[in-house]
């Protein structure tokens, strides 16, 4: 690899952390619970990214939706979203907003109230019961689906 090409990929990471890198370590980090080891599954998430960087394009996709794609890859997570995404549409609405925040804004429990304008035990009240709904529809889902 050229100087050049190092140094345009260092640019890159460097791009992709200031922009993405919080989400990203949020969202690692309520995967493997474990802050250290999240660190490590977002390093490799954005050391596969500089190897790929035409799949980093805008018109191949939107470059967070590529980046939390292989994040979940790097961090062994199931590839099929979607009994997630089912499991999320059963939540209330202001907990999915709380979710939103902390998990996909990357933002902490005191900045998340402070955008949704609540005070930060009521954040923690509905971020742990929409965790715990998720859960039990998430483990439902895997019954039904060793039952049929």
């Amino acid at each position: 690899m050229s100087r050049r090409d190092r140094t345009a990929g260092e640019v890159l990471v460097r791009r992709l952390y200031a922009e993405h890198g919080a989400a990203l370590l949020a969202y690692a980090t309520r995967l493997s619970g474990d802050r250290a080891a999240a660190e490590g599954i977002v390093r490799e998430t954005l050391r596969r990214a500089w190897t790929e960087p035409a799949a980093l394009s805008e018109e191949r996709g939107a470059v967070r939706a590529h980046l939390f794609g292989l994040l979940r890859s790097v961090a062994g997570a199931p590839a099929d979203p979607l009994p997630m995404l089912g499991a999320i549409g059963t939540l209330a609405p202001e907990e999915r907003e709380v979710l939103n925040q902390l998990y996909f804004h990357g933002r902490d429990v005191k900045e998340a109230a402070a955008s949704l304008g609540l005070p930060a035990e009521t954040v923690k009240s509905r971020s742990y019961q929409a965790l715990r709904r998720l859960r039990e529809a998430l483990a439902a889902d895997v019954t039904m689906e060793a039952a049929g």
